[in-house]
């Protein structure tokens, strides 16, 4: 670790933020508080103070937590950057084939459902691979699971480059799924990222913007292949035009490849938060990965928020998929403006992202902000399904905006929400777990929402998917609010404040400020 222990105090700046660290039992400066180490059922570490004068809530154990060096560098925003452009490649490729359905169910020669599975394997892949992947996760760490997944992303890209032929779709299809294996190594980490690399104040809105890269690269999926790829009528033309497109997505995942090898780094010497500090303190041994799965799975507020997530996400990966044929069935010959349409949704889903991630670092109003977007959510789900068929494209970009303000904007909350109920767990875990419960509601919900559209148009199948979107804001209003990884944090700070007040008293130490004075 770089740099030796400092004093009791947080220093302002930006690069230094001291502390001091003791494990086990210790003894601070004058005074006689002995603590010990205690792991509840659910694996959280909480420093129990011994000390008569001190008394424990029945509901919230007072903590006492000592304090550890920490500092945060300017080189977490390179990270950040890299790992969103990764996230960036892979979601364009997620959705280069579906935004233009119509062109390539003819080019290739198949029915829509085959063309809806080029997007559905992101979704089937995820949910084998997750759990080797958040072993490995949490036991090689997230900088190998990084370029593993983005080597995966460069080599599918390759091979689609050679699928530009009416007779080559089962190799297409193969390059996509080598390309849905690297959206297993992705989804679980910005959480991660954020908790490892950004302070207290700042690790929502850093966590928003890894989603942000995910979401660019779903908007420029949108938006560049009805562009790249025309509806023209030569086939060999047509064939030219997809070469260019997959040239163009693979060269790029081969410049991100080459950036993660050379510059991705595990996490900063020293850790950025309290929070860090102490869950770097527990020893290995202590930690088990199938009990860390099952103290999740036993967990009924991260339970709750797993299945209403999956409801909310699975919806947005249904809209993003059918898009095309939604636009196209009421709007015949408007390939560009359903790629807009798509910009427009994960745009302002982008800007709904970054304001819910600000929101949060400033609030801590996790479960009020969560509750709230997801009921705009569903208001937006049931507007956008009534104007959708009115014949006004103007009044489809204002609605479809509406609703991915408030349904991209949700995805960093559910991670950020899940971080605080499952707080000192990894958070690539419960990451996993999030995605793959969107994963599997995403096959369920395109399928569906496929087979309705086809037999009884797209406002059914808009409102089915409204359905779940309130049966899920239910949920969500069910979820008790547990904000573990703030009360640590926040312990560290009145147990800087009470060391202070105990410095500046002459030959006396002031009683600490503990947990129960303060409101969760």
């Amino acid at each position: 670790m770089a740099g030796g222990p400092g004093t009791h105090s947080i220093m302002s700046s930006e690069d230094e933020f001291s502390g001091e660290w003791t494990d086990g039992c210790v003894k601070t400066r004058d005074t006689d508080w002995t603590t010990t180490k205690e792991r509840t059922s659910l694996g959280e570490y909480n420093q129990l103070p011994l000390q008569d004068s001190l008394e424990a809530s029945a509901a919230d154990t007072t903590q006492l937590l000592p304090l550890m060096e920490t500092k945060l560098y300017k080189r977490r925003w390179v990270m950040l950057f890299i790992f969103s452009a990764y996230s960036m490649s892979n979601a364009f490729m997620w959705l280069q084939y579906s935004i233009i359905s119509n062109i390539f169910m003819r080019f290739y020669n198949i029915d829509s459902m085959a063309i809806d599975w080029l997007s559905m394997i992101y979704f089937l892949t995820y949910i084998p691979f997750i759990l080797p992947v958040i072993w490995l996760l949490d036991n090689r760490g997230m900088r190998d699971v990084v370029v593993v997944g983005s080597a995966f992303n460069c080599i599918g890209a390759w091979i689609k480059t050679s699928t530009a032929h009416p007779s080559m779709f089962a190799m297409t299809f193969f390059g996509q799924f080598v390309c849905s294996v690297s959206t297993v190594y992705l989804l679980g980490i910005p959480s991660k990222l954020a908790s490892l690399w950004f302070g207290q104040q700042e690790v929502s809105t850093a966590c928003a913007i890894g989603v942000l890269g995910s979401q660019l690269g779903i908007a420029i999926g949108f938006l560049i292949p009805p562009i790249l790829v025309p509806n023209v009528d030569d086939m060999d033309e047509l064939a030219q035009h997809i070469r260019i497109m997959f040239y163009i997505s693979a060269g790029v995942a081969t410049v991100i490849f080459i950036l993660v090898i050379i510059v991705f780094q595990e996490r900063p010497e020293i850790p950025p938060t309290q929070a860090q500090a102490q869950a770097r303190n527990i020893p290995p041994e202590d930690y088990s990965y199938m009990a860390s799965i099952l103290r999740l799975l036993t967990n009924k507020p991260f339970m709750l928020l797993v299945v209403s997530y999956g409801l909310n996400v699975g919806c947005f990966y249904a809209v993003s998929t059918l898009l095309n044929r939604m636009i196209i069935e009421q709007y015949p010959g408007e390939e560009v403006n359903a790629g807009r349409i798509g910009l427009t949704i994960v745009i302002a889903g982008m800007v709904g992202s970054l304001i819910c991630g600000l929101w949060l670092d400033k609030t801590k109003t996790y479960k009020q902000t969560t509750l709230g977007i997801y009921l705009l959510s569903l208001i937006g789900m049931l507007v956008y399904a009534v104007t959708l068929n009115l014949g006004h494209l103007w009044l489809v970009f204002i609605m479809a905006g509406l609703l991915g303000f408030f349904m991209t904007g949700y995805l960093p909350l559910g991670f950020e929400f899940a971080v605080e109920l499952t707080y000192p767990e990894s958070e690539g875990t419960s990451s996993g777990l999030l995605n793959c419960s969107a994963q599997i509601f995403g096959i369920i919900f395109t399928i569906a929402q496929g087979k309705i559209i086809d037999k009884w148009g797209t406002l059914t199948g808009n409102i089915f998917l409204c359905v779940f979107l309130l049966i899920g804001s239910v949920m969500t209003g069910f979820i008790k609010s547990d904000l573990r990884r703030q009360k640590a944090n926040l312990q560290a700070e009145v147990q800087t404040a009470s060391t202070k007040t105990a410095e500046e008293e002459e030959g006396g130490v002031s009683a600490p400020v503990t947990l129960n004075e303060r409101k969760f």
